[in-house]
């Protein structure tokens, strides 16, 4: 109101202060965030890493301000982030689409999205999304002042240099958000601001000034315009809905690094097509989707891997798509049938068919892709898949331990 009386003092008079409804859902949608991240595929140990942009010419999608920051941004999510510790997704602003248009958006983000990252829903999901986040990397858009709101951590991709009004709030937050650096590591800096992050007060005192009465203060002003009493019945907004499953798609070849680590343990990182080789101990080997961009990295992969139901007729049973894929690619050691949420069925190259399962009591078990790398590390340690037929395997990644269970597949008849 104050910024009004000295911007438009003639409006002052009429003005309202009725909070806001879009704050107001989110507030109360936060008690499902489990299910929101749930429904973008975050599983246990993840952080879900969100993208936002505005759509000026300073924006992250524009030219940032003229860093360019969004074409060096985007490998680096799938690239320099363990697959198995973080989740990246983007949420867009609508008029990005609207003026590029959905298929040159997608063409621009095919490698990303190939390494794992997922576009949101800029009308229907971003809230979600939003609400599921563990830190957000944005510009001076809406998007990144409501997470900061919601007391989510938020990293400045780029800061419009005039774009902003200089005494408005989100002017004010740019100022003192932490700044992404070009030089580095994406990971540090993460983990630095995610150890150090202190709610800023600002953002949510100055979204709404009624949180969580938007509704009842816009009807009782709307009832009292026309003239009419208000129904008895309390003023409600619709709830957020639970978006659709969004499962994450990697297709882009995973460069594998591994550690065993003793009595059937095994520490496992995954980047997706790395620019360098990955920093940390351990051996490294090459594990690639046959739906692969190029399909010239099977012929290097050590790991060769598929996702789909065990039942596809145009693929065969996993026992035969196993042992077709390693009799067409002589240098691949091992071949992994993705069946379901926590298990495969994988194929070594001296013919042993195994099944790899979580432990079902897991509520959020690892992409089973994982599962397929850390046994292939074993069996290229020159240790054998019966040593671990009794107490399994123990996949790690990041903070967590994955039992996995290693059971042979009997022959079919």
């Amino acid at each position: 109101m104050e910024r009004l009386r000295a911007a438009c003092p003639e409006a002052a008079p009429t003005a309202v202060l009725a909070g806001d409804p879009c704050f107001d859902r989110m507030l109360a949608a936060l008690p499902y965030r489990a299910r929101f991240r749930r429904a973008l595929d975050v599983r246990r140990g993840q952080r879900l890493v969100l993208l936002n942009s505005t759509w000026n010419p300073d924006s992250l999608f524009g030219d940032g301000g003229g860093e360019d920051v969004l074409p060096s941004l985007l490998p680096r999510l799938t690239a320099e982030l363990p697959a198995d510790e973080y989740r990246p997704a983007a949420v867009l602003h609508p008029n990005i689409w609207h003026g590029h248009g959905p298929g040159q958006i997608r063409a621009w983000l095919d490698r990303a999205r190939r390494g794992g990252l997922t576009l949101v829903d800029p009308l229907e999901g971003w809230r979600q999304a939003l609400i599921a986040a563990d830190v957000v990397i944005g510009d001076g858009g809406s998007v990144s002042y409501y997470a900061a709101a919601l007391g989510t951590p938020v990293l400045m991709g780029t800061a419009p240099s005039d774009g902003l009004d200089a005494g408005s709030p989100v002017a004010a937050f740019v100022r003192q958000a932490p700044r992404l650096s070009p030089y580095v590591p994406l990971r540090a800096q993460l983990d630095t601001l995610l150890a150090g992050h202190r709610p800023l007060p600002d953002p949510a005192e100055l979204v709404s000034s009624a949180p969580g009465a938007a509704a009842a203060l816009l009807r009782r002003h709307f009832y009292q315009l026309i003239g009419i009493p208000e129904p008895a019945e309390p003023a409600l907004l619709d709830p957020l809905p639970l978006p659709p499953h969004e499962p994450v798609s990697r297709t882009a070849p995973m460069r594998v690094v591994t550690r065993l680590l003793g009595n059937g343990e095994i520490e496992l990182s995954r980047y997706a097509d790395p620019r360098s080789e990955p920093a940390g101990d351990g051996d490294a080997h090459m594990a690639v989707h046959e739906d692969t961009l190029d399909p010239g990295r099977l012929a290097l992969a050590d790991v060769i891997h598929r996702d789909g139901p065990p039942d596809d007729v145009r693929f065969g049973t996993p026992e035969q798509w196993t042992a077709e894929v390693l009799a067409r690619h002589p240098h691949c050691a091992l071949a992994a049938h993705v069946t379901g949420a926590g298990s495969c069925t994988v194929r070594t190259r001296n013919g042993a068919l195994l099944r790899l399962a979580g432990d079902p009591a897991a509520a959020d078990p690892a992409d089973p892709a994982a599962y397929a790398s850390a046994l292939h590390a074993w069996l290229a340690a020159g240790k054998a898949p019966e040593d671990l037929s009794a107490a399994g395997m123990t996949v790690r990644t990041g903070a967590c331990a994955h039992r996995v269970s290693v059971t042979p597949v009997p022959p079919t008849r």
